[in-house]
């Protein structure tokens, strides 16, 4: 019998490896979203991959001073999506959910339609991207009403790098995290190896003072194609190291050099974290819905994973 979701996140002799994508836009009638959805399907048809991301987009604009590079559009609800993409795949999918928008009564009545309404149980919470904003349920507090709940959800968390380069404490939000019901992480996407490596360090360096088996950190990768695009990673807060930047920029196809940028970077991550106890995993997204990066995130999935694998059989040699 094939291994759930959870049983692949939680068994660290397996790879993990998903598909992250954002919602149709709200609005979008049910015909429609199962259009897109078997679209989406479609093209994962050639990879094998183990579920789908499904993210919670928000405004972010408390986040920054600065335009943004998009117009922010609101989707359709998350779990509708989840749903239907899990009822036509039949692989497990997981749920974002951005917590600080309703109060605790309502979050509490959220998980309930979630579990009862859309049968989802894979979830991973997000605080709001400002401690500026209208914070009307925290991220600690979330976690706390949904262990109040008896029902069985399969819980992760955001991890970014960027903050642990800026605040050097990411790892001990983990640390936390986990304390508080977290048992995986999914990170921001990576341009910046040393940020993530530093970061995985220290997150294993204390799981192992404490006598922790470490969480598994799933890392995103996702494709850049134009200068647009760049502008988009660096206001969501992904750090771009300058020569990386023009490296991209200055090529003669920007799109097929950041898939050679992920791929170094993924394989610089593994190198320098080999000799560390902490899982990893794949999330391969494509953050515009330009073809062109559309199409690389999937050649991009295809080389991570085999390099990913391939580190994963040389582990089991070892």
């Amino acid at each position: 019998m094939a291994l759930s979701l959870q049983e692949k996140i939680e068994d660290t002799n397996q790879g993990v490896y998903l598909i992250g994508t954002t919602p149709p836009r709200i609005g979008t009638d049910k015909a429609q979203l199962e259009t897109i959805a078997q679209k989406l399907l479609g093209r994962l048809h050639e990879i094998e991959y183990d579920g789908v991301v499904i993210y919670d987009i928000q405004d972010e604009s408390s986040r920054t001073d600065k335009p943004r590079p998009f117009p922010f559009k609101q989707t359709v609800d998350p779990r509708e999506y989840s749903h239907l993409l899990r009822s036509l795949s039949h692989l497990d999918v997981i749920t974002y959910k951005s917590v600080a928008q309703r109060g605790e009564a309502e979050f509490k009545a959220w998980l309930n339609e979630t579990k009862n309404d859309f049968d989802l149980k894979n979830l991973v919470l997000v605080g709001s991207p400002s401690s500026d904003g209208d914070i009307k349920l925290s991220l600690p507090n979330a976690y706390k009403a949904l262990a109040e709940q008896a029902d069985d959800f399969f819980l992760g968390g955001v991890t970014i790098a960027e903050r642990h380069a800026s605040k050097r404490n990411e790892h001990e939000r983990l640390l936390e995290k986990t304390a508080q019901g977290c048992q995986f992480f999914i990170s921001q996407a990576v341009y910046n190896a040393q940020d993530t490596i530093d970061l995985i360090t220290s997150y294993a360096r204390s799981c192992k003072a404490q006598g922790i088996k470490p969480n598994r950190i799933i890392l995103t990768f996702t494709p850049c194609g134009s200068e647009k695009t760049l502008d988009f990673m660096q206001w969501l807060g992904i750090s771009v190291p300058e020569a990386t930047k023009w490296r991209m920029l200055d090529a003669e196809n920007p799109l097929s050099e950041s898939v050679r940028i992920c791929r170094e970077n993924l394989d610089s991550i593994l190198k320098s974290c080999a000799h560390l106890d902490v899982p990893l995993g794949l999330n391969i997204e494509s953050l515009t819905n330009r073809k062109e990066e559309i199409d690389a995130s999937i050649n991009l999935y295809r080389l991570l994973k085999a390099t990913m694998e391939l580190n994963l059989a040389e582990k089991q040699i070892a």
